[in-house]
């Protein structure tokens, strides 16, 4: 090849390819895999059957067919097209044998790319190779199974391969672990070094349907990793079609200062693995991207052809390349981003996971206990931590082998993104590389002159890190900066140094005005934490895209330890006036300024400006003997072991747990007594208390808390036999039903009171239940179901369940169920005791009885004569006839309209990126505090009297509130549409709005008695040429996908409340999505709400129109959800799945026709026996 890639300079491709940017969008081809598929290749093309599959080698094998792929897609209207080297490390290729022939499959592939671009390349319009990079068959943050290092390698290979073949841009494409990436970008800088040539780098995520990469990263968190490697465009493609990735480029294209692609599937793939959007649907979904000005590259990845492109290509030359703006403040990120800008500051920085700040982290990690030290990082990072500090520079142990073993532990319990606090490069090198997200180093100084610069600046702008720079300097007398006017001198030195001599940007610098101790007597400190107040008001105006950071509590050094944590809080208060950005405190240990005494507060701030003649003096004597709030003695601790260890359960906490149960040790025969002493008292007690209406779900579920670490605690002591449970039982969600808060509870509470639960989860089949029955071999049996066809799947199950020979005692629960129900239709199926259970606590009290062997008998026949009586009192023996009626078409109650307000428009609506904080006050308090958290009594009523219950309730919720918004746990988004409708006296006709054309024929009960009610009665028949004459409209709403998990992971880890709540609030947040969007529906139609409603109006629906859901009395029949899906396919846009039963998939969502008749109201249509 006479082509020299050396003598065409990177520099020159990027600024010829960012020209042409800011004139047109350029286009890249489709999916290589997929046109490969079409060309239907035997095993001998690609040189055997052993390789059959293998895409890559058809480099070598089949040259000439990758050299057509190429030609077609350019033909096509491709500006740039892609090596065929997506799989084509050694890593990857070794799953075929050919790891050793990496460096070739990568060169030639390049080659063959690059001669089918210069064959159709003009000078007015150039085309380019993109060099294919995928993100191999492992993940440093999931899979594991490599190390960075390894993965730099095969990275450097590949890049080599590439380099030499002639690509004008490396392509890191379907990115699922920015780890991996930076572990490419470093192989591909070793490459470019070894050639003595460079070649920009482009970068494209893939996001998936959870919303977030497969290692967990969200859009913004990702895009502040890999920012620092100034790529020449960035982008996702991959795993969805276009319409699912709306939010996430909406967010990218706001943010990204380098250009913006996106290149999706052809939709989602079906049942059968085809990708079904054609060119036309995908390019039409594609228009928005562009009207919104949010794209500069675009083209098309899995199922996409040569149509799509042609199709894709012709769309992109009438439109507008998006303008690229920089954005100029600092952004940090783990798993989740952090802006540092005026409405985020200050950002806590965390600081107890340190070896030299913390005695208790200290210990742990000395005894190698890195679990349990995470857990003190997870536990700042809940109690408001923004960043989490982590240093490990024990001098009595190796730091490097502790950051190693520490590091990878914490990333998995935090989202947040973490300060590495060490002064020894390689430290900072392995921990960086453990590091998904953009981290801050913690520090750099000019104590050696510019050695430190040197040796740490290089690994910050390698791997992305933002870097603290401490005010102190070479001067021997004067290092430390205490005056302001020094603070000031190094910080301008050191600015000078850092973006000028190495190429910092000046967002990504915080300086640390130094912090001294005021309360040691030490004259040239007195008066230095008014200097550091001033130090960073004046670093902050004339530095202002930089940001600054303290260590708080070296402020208090020396003082008593009842006062510290005051002062701390003072000068934290006036240091964040003065425009602090960062604040490196104990998170769980801050006191609000406006909490403090008056008194308390003088006394810090005289200490802090030296108002006084002797202000330590004054300070020290007011806290001489206190003690800190954390060492008082609580009355629990107080009691006697025993019943210390029941009020532990009582009460829901775990104060002194630990330290009474190891007492307890020594006075009980054995840990089972214990267990079955005082802890079991307690737990009886709490069953009382929650039966008598003396505590809510929330307080029984902290009590099951403090049961777990009790039973944790106790179980290294046990015997084997000793650790036996009470009982086995079996827990399932039926078939098509996908609620589990009420089973969770039960699984909680039974777990917790000594009994084995085996939890099947959500959508149970029958099969999967006689299966689990023959594997695990339970004692009982536990079926949960929310809605009427749950019931009536529970007939089924216990059908299926007695044909298979199985008899064991049922309990059913869940709001459609009753004890009519189940005596009259569950029970009569089955020769099993069926028992309906209330709630939690009533289950718990039946298997009890259950599996107490002294009680069981005379407990299932008391159950069976108390059903024997229900039958009795409903069989068709005693009811009384009733003459037939005859049923009108429409209930008299209802006007016929004499026409329909005007359709306000008939587009597809998208919510997304919405705040959960906006959609709390449409939150029916009465939902969410009564019947998901048990508070009995109305709520507000409670709370405005000062109900302890309610304010805790309401404390946690806010709590969880501000958790769910900070860590994106809740992702609300809605979708809705107005349809043209027509109606006859058994079903509402759903009309295309564009045709007229019926599109779905929705069938709706009548009452069948007076006043014959039926939701059709709400829409106007179609006109005598069967035009609709109304409309109605569609909406579905969701809280996202994440809570499942996130629950289970509280619920894992013990936090069984936050397991609860945060399900309870994800329900009802998506009903009041649901009532934002009907209100923004009521506002188009034309009435909106009065100005001022109160809420409680909204929420008993006394506005015009009103909203229906399948599953719900007047449309009882579930099934009909189908037509709403095929209609707005929230699926694909919302990620809102239907199961087998029709039924909502997460829970946390909400479907609904709104209807905007005056006479509309709720009603039921009979029927209903459960």
């Amino acid at each position: 090849m006479t082509f020299d890639p050396a003598q065409i300079s990177g520099a020159d491709i990027r600024q010829k390819f960012m020209s042409i940017l800011k004139e047109r969008i350029l286009v890249i081809d489709g999916a290589t895999g997929t046109a490969l598929q079409e060309l239907d290749l035997t095993a001998e093309d690609f040189g055997g059957e052993e390789l059959y599959g293998c895409n890559e080698n058809l480099i070598l094998t089949r040259p000439e067919v990758i050299r057509s792929v190429h030609r077609s897609y350019l033909e096509a209207g491709a500006d740039c097209i892609e090596t065929n080297t997506f799989g084509a490390t050694p890593l990857v290729l070794d799953e075929y044998e050919l790891g050793h022939l990496a460096l070739e499959v990568n060169e030639v592939g390049a080659q063959l790319a690059r001669q089918e671009a210069d064959a159709l390349s003009t000078p007015d319009r150039p085309r380019f190779v993109l060099g294919s990079m995928g993100p191999t068959t492992k993940t440093l943050s999931v899979t594991g199974g490599i190390t960075f290092d390894e993965l730099v390698e095969n990275f450097r290979v590949q890049a080599l391969g590439l380099l030499r073949g002639g690509v004008d841009i490396l392509l890191l494409e379907t990115v699922q672990d920015g780890l991996n990436l930076k572990a490419a970008q470093i192989g591909i800088e070793q490459a470019e070094k070894e050639l003595g040539f460079s070649r920009p780098v482009a970068i494209s995520c893939t996001i998936e349907p959870m919303g977030t990469m497969l290692a967990g990263q969200t859009i913004e968190a990702f895009y502040t990793s890999v920012e620092h490697f100034e790529p020449i465009f960035i982008g996702m493609n991959c795993a969805t079609g276009p319409q699912f990735m709306t939010d996430h480029l909406r967010t990218l294209a706001g943010i990204s200062k380098y250009p913006v692609s996106v290149y999706p599937n052809a939709g989602l793939p079906n049942a059968d693995g085809e990708y079904e959007e054609t060119a036309e649907i995908l390019s039409a979904n594609l228009k928005p991207f562009f009207d919104q000005g949010w794209v500069n590259v675009v083209g098309g990845c899995c199922g996409t052809t040569t149509s799509h492109i042609h199709a894709i290509a012709e769309i992109a030359s009438e439109a507008e390349p998006r303008v690229i703006e920089p954005n100029n403040f600092l952004t940090i990120s783990g798993i989740e981003a952090v802006e540092v800008t005026e409405d985020t500051t200050p950002l806590i920085v965390g600081e107890r996971t340190n070896v030299i700040g913390s005695r208790k982290f200290k210990k742990l990690i000395a005894r190698n206990e890195f679990e349990k030290a995470a857990e003190i990082g997870r536990k700042q990072d809940r109690g408001g931590a923004h960043i989490i500090d982590v240093c490990m520079a024990d001098p009595d142990r190796e730091e490097l082998e502790d950051m190693l073993a520490f590091l990878p532990v914490l990333t998995r319990m935090t989202k947040a993104p973490l300060m590495i606090d060490s002064t020894d490069s390689e430290v900072i090198e392995e921990a960086l590389k453990l590091c998904q997200g953009k981290s801050v180093i913690n520090s750099i100084n000019l104590e050696d002159g510019e050695e430190r610069f040197e040796s740490v600046v290089p690994l910050a702008r390698r791997y992305g890190a933002a870097l603290v720079v401490g005010c102190i300097d070479e001067d021997p007398d004067d290092g430390m900066a205490v005056t302001v006017e020094r603070k000031l001198e190094i910080a301008e030195r050191s600015y000078d140094l850092l973006t000028n001599k190495y190429g910092v940007p000046p967002e990504d610098i915080i300086f640390d005005p130094l912090v001294f101790p005021v309360g040691t007597g030490d004259e040239k400190y007195t008066s230095s934490a008014a200097a550091t107040i001033d130090g960073v008001k004046a670093i902050q105006e004339r530095f202002p895209q930089c940001g600054t950071v303290l260590g708080i509590s070296n402020v208090s050094f020396g003082l008593p330890p009842a006062g510290r944590e005051v002062l701390n809080s003072v000068f934290l208060y006036h240091c964040v006036q003065a425009g602090l950005s960062m604040a490196i405190v104990n998170s769980e240990r801050m006191e609000r300024y406006a909490s403090i005494p008056e008194e308390e507060r003088v006394l810090s701030e005289n200490l802090i400006w030296q108002r006084t003649a002797d202000p330590i003096a004054e300070f020290t004597e007011f806290y001489r003997g206190k003690k800190v709030a954390a060492e008082g003695q609580s009355p629990l601790l107080e009691l006697p072991i025993p019943e210390r260890l029941a009020r532990n359960i009582i009460e829901g906490t775990k104060e002194g747990l630990e330290e009474a149960l190891a007492i307890a040790l020594e006075t009980h025969e054995s840990p089972l007594a214990i267990i079955n002493g005082p802890l079991m008292t307690g737990m009886a007690e709490v069953g009382r208390l929650f039966n008598d209406n003396e505590l809510i779900v929330a307080e029984v579920l902290q009590s099951a808390e403090a049961m777990k670490a009790a039973v944790a605690y106790l179980e290294p002591h046990m015997e084997k036999a000793d650790a036996a449970s009470r009982g086995k039982v079996l827990l399932a969600t039926v078939k098509g039903d996908v609620h589990d808060i009420g089973k969770n509870l039960v699984q909680i509470i039974l777990s917790n009171n000594g009994f084995e639960v085996v939890d099947l989860g959500i959508k149970v089949p029958p099969t999967q239940l006689i299966d689990a029955v023959k594997e695990h071999q339970p004692d009982a049996i536990g079926l949960s179901g929310l809605l009427v066809k749950s019931a009536q799947q529970m007939v089924v199950t216990a059908e299926d369940l007695q044909s298979q020979g199985i008899d064991l005692p049922i309990l059913v629960g869940g709001a459609a169920l009753s004890e009519k129900f189940t005596a009259t239709r569950i029970q009569k199926v089955t020769d099993s005791t069926v028992i309906y259970a209330k709630d939690a606590m009533d289950g718990l009290r039946i298997v009890n009885e259950l599996l107490d062997e002294e009680k069981r008998d005379e407990f299932i026949e008391s159950v069976r004569r108390d059903q024997e009586k229900i039958t009795a009192a409903g069989s068709p023996a005693t009811k009384t006839a009733v003459a037939e009626i005859t049923i009108p078409d429409r209930s008299p109650e209802v006007r016929v309209l004499e026409s329909a307000p005007p359709i306000p428009d008939t587009e597809l609506h998208f919510e997304s990126n919405i705040d959960p904080r906006e959609i709390y006050p449409l939150i029916n308090p009465q939902m969410l505090y009564g019947r998901h958290m048990g508070l009995r009594g109305n709520f507000n009523k409670k709370l405005e009297a000062g109900d302890s219950k309610a304010l805790e309730l309401k404390t946690l919720m806010d709590q969880l509130l501000e958790e769910v918004t900070r860590r994106d746990l809740l992702l609300p988004r809605a979708m809705w549409r107005h349809y043209p409708a027509s109606s006859t006296s058994k079903m509402i006709r759903i009309h295309c709005p564009e045709s007229g054309k019926i599109l779905e024929e929705i069938p709706m009960p009548r009452q069948q008695k007076s006043p014959f009610q039926s939701i059709c009665d709400y829409v106007l028949p179609a006109a005598a040429n069967g035009d609709p004459q109304d409309h109605i409209a569609i909406m579905v709403t969701t809280a996202g996908s994440g809570v499942r998990n996130q629950s289970r992971a509280w619920m894992n880890e013990g936090e069984y409340l936050k397991s609860h709540a945060i399900q309870a609030l994800a329900v009802e947040l998506a009903e009041g999505l649901a009532e934002r969007v009907h209100r923004q529906i009521r506002t188009d139609w034309g009435f909106p709400d009065p100005e001022g409603m109160p809420a409680l109006d909204l929420f008993r629906a006394r506005y015009r129109g009103k909203r229906y859901s399948f599953g719900y009395p007047a449309c009882p029949d579930l099934s009909c959800q189908e037509s709403i899906w095929r209609l707005l396919q929230p699926q694909e846009h919302l990620g809102v799945q239907l199961t087998d039963g029709f039924m909502m998939d997460p829970e946390a969502s909400v479907s609904a026709l709104a209807f905007h008749h005056p006479d509309a109201n709720y009603f039921g249509v009979g029927g209903r026996e459960v």
